[in-house]
């Protein structure tokens, strides 16, 4: 069994990691650490919930530990993150793991005054944890540069993508040195994704701890069918009979969160709710409060729940399925974090039936569906099993000339209402339908 001792940190950081209750590391830990410290480009796919952030938090601590103080404005290493909470949550990891280091790292995102961070950032950094649009912010007023730059992270490069980033990724990219380390995280990895690295990583090492897309094993999914007036309730109800303790609720949009947050402190559940129309300090009070155990549940948008880590959070619920199937993956990473087991419930009503087969389909599982007493839906549920493979069909151009779909001979001209070939009544051309493209 590989220690962390092994992987060539330093003694103060394995002795913060002991302090922290952390024995052996997480497989994406124990690939990516060595690289990171032989100078290598890497790019790492792991699920939300293995420890990839210290994966590279930990190695660039001990490389920088023996460096120069930066000068004036400069940075050493910038670690870019899509959500504020995630950077907050990246900075907790430097400041609990740098302990006794003697290294000064900065945050700087938005929703907050920009002038104290240019007097911050003043004196130099030695780590810069910055979201795109603030840092963006910050290089066009001049008070900092990125010249000396040595190490450059892009943590869920994937959620960069979704959110709209990748521009602005692109000026910061083409503000950093050419003669760099960069490292490049990502839950899951697309074809853009694919292709923004062949951009910016120079024959980067690949680190890949599980197939792409699945979820964790230790997980418990499963789905309750309920129709969609009845889901308050049915919620309200696994709240009250439930002893799994503080729960992760997630909710597709920011008006929803709000709505179901007021309507479980009404009925006597403590409640609160966090997403990206909420101030930056209002964000943090909630996901403080939540963290302190102050409140049961925490209602949440895909956004705004970026950056949650708690440890020991037993169970999280889909209030609604999210519309891009690959959200899925990361709502339930949110528990069965570093080895713990976990309970992810979805509540589904017969009109996310394809947002439930899009997920299904990703993760190449078929849900567990389980009726609730008194909340069984008037309107089921499939239960087919989800296909992993088999051959499509041929397309119309690989068909046997003058066979139709069904197999029965076809004629070469069509005849309209009006018996004449090739058009319809209103002599327009027929229409073609389009097909729709998927989310």
């Amino acid at each position: 069994m590989t220690v962390f001792k092994g992987l060539g940190l330093n003694g103060r950081l394995l002795r913060n990691i002991e302090a922290k209750g952390y024995k052996t590391p997480t497989p994406v830990q124990e690939s990516a650490i060595p690289l990171v410290l032989s100078g290598k480009d890497v790019m790492a796919s792991a699920q939300t919930g293995t420890g990839k952030t210290a994966a590279f938090t930990l190695p660039i601590l001990h490389l920088l530990s023996d460096s120069e103080r930066p000068a004036p404005k400069s940075v050493h290493c910038l670690i870019l993150t899509p959500t504020r909470e995630l950077a907050a949550q990246v900075s907790d990891n430097i400041r609990h793991y740098g302990a006794g280091l003697k290294l000064n790292s900065q945050m700087v995102c938005g929703g907050v005054n920009i002038r104290p961070q240019v007097r911050h950032l003043a004196r130099g950094a030695d780590i810069l944890v910055a979201t795109p649009g603030r840092l963006l912010d910050l290089l066009g007023q001049n008070a900092m540069h990125l010249d000396h730059l040595k190490l450059w992270v892009l943590d869920e490069a994937d959620r960069m993508l979704d959110m709209g980033f990748i521009p602005a990724v692109k000026r910061i990219h083409a503000a950093v040195p050419k003669k760099r380390q960069t490292l490049m995280f990502s839950a899951t990895f697309s074809r853009d994704i694919e292709a923004l690295a062949q951009e910016f990583l120079v024959q980067p090492k690949r680190v890949q701890v599980s197939a792409e897309n699945t979820t964790v094993s230790r997980i418990d999914q499963v789905v309750h069918p309920v129709d969609k007036q009845r889901k308050g309730e049915l919620l309200k109800h696994l709240l009250r009979n439930d002893k799994a303790g503080q729960v992760l609720v997630f909710s597709r949009t920011k008006h929803g969160a709000d709505k179901l947050s007021r309507q479980l402190s009404k009925a006597g559940i403590s409640s609160d709710s966090i997403h990206g129309d909420k101030t930056q300090s209002a964000r943090t009070r909630s996901l403080s409060r939540f963290k302190k155990g102050e409140v049961q549940v925490l209602v949440a948008t895909d956004i705004a729940a970026r950056g949650i880590d708690i440890q020991q959070l037993p169970q999280v619920v889909n209030f609604d399925l999210p519309y891009v199937a690959e959200d899925y993956v990361h709502r339930i990473g949110r528990t069965g974090r570093a080895g713990e087991p976990g309970c992810a419930l979805s509540l589904v009503s017969a009109d996310e039936v394809v947002q439930l087969q899009k997920i299904e389909k990703l993760i190449k599982k078929s849900l567990r569906r389980e009726d609730v007493e008194g909340f069984e839906p008037e309107h089921r549920l499939p239960t087919k099993a989800v296909k992993t493979g088999g051959k499509r069909p041929p397309k119309p151009s690989q068909r046997p000339k003058g066979k139709s779909r069904s197999g029965a001979k076809s004629s070469a001209k069509t005849k309209s209402a009006g018996g004449k070939p090739g058009k319809n009544p209103s002599g327009r051309p027929p229409r073609t339908r389009r097909r729709a493209v998927s989310a």
